[in-house]
């Protein structure tokens, strides 16, 4: 499914920003994560409110939400999503934000100097299995209380909101490395 999305979710993604410096990138990431910190919460508290079987629509709801934002900060940061490399880096954001603490040290160094290394030309060489694996171990408890009727509401929001934030900020400041790198 999130490679889907990740295939996708450029046909809605504006054009990188060009001539803007890191002050005005910032200004304007930080209005696009509030805004998707909204979506995700009204989200979560509507699926939250419907218990289990409304619930189960969060998760892929929530994805496009997330993969969204990273696709707007991409442009907001000069880069073209349109590029494989870009989508990759993409998921090694995603990762960094939703990853234990042992493997963060990994998921840091290697998008360390992005631009100056080569990439792989497709998805072959990801870890599917351990990128759903760390995310989902991430995600569980919080997302465990939302399936109950009523009481899933306001934990919905809640959760959607921190976890969109938590994105928000990691990719934010991935795009800031690269930015200081050049």
């Amino acid at each position: 499914m999130t490679r889907t999305i990740l295939t996708g979710a450029n046909l809605t993604t504006a054009a990188p920003l060009q001539g803007a410096d890191l002050a005005e990138r910032d200004r304007r990431a930080l209005a696009a994560i509030d805004g998707y910190r909204k979506t995700a919460a009204v989200e979560g508290g509507v699926t939250g409110a419907g218990g289990f079987w409304m619930a189960l629509a969060d998760f892929p709801a929530l994805m496009v939400i997330k993969l969204k934002l990273l696709f707007d900060l991409s442009a907001i940061y000069g880069h073209d999503a349109e590029a494989f490399a870009e989508r990759l880096y993409l998921l090694q954001l995603f990762q960094l934000a939703f990853s234990g603490g042992g493997r963060r040290a990994d998921l840091l160094a290697a998008i360390e100097d992005w631009d100056a290394r080569p990439h792989p030309d497709d998805f072959a060489h990801f870890d599917w299995r351990r990128f759903q694996i760390e995310y989902r171990d991430h995600i569980d408890l919080a997302k465990l209380a939302q399936m109950i009727p009523l009481v899933g509401a306001p934990v919905g929001a809640v959760v959607n909101w921190r976890l969109t934030e938590r994105l928000g900020e990691t990719a934010m400041n991935g795009y800031r490395m690269r930015w200081l790198a050049r």
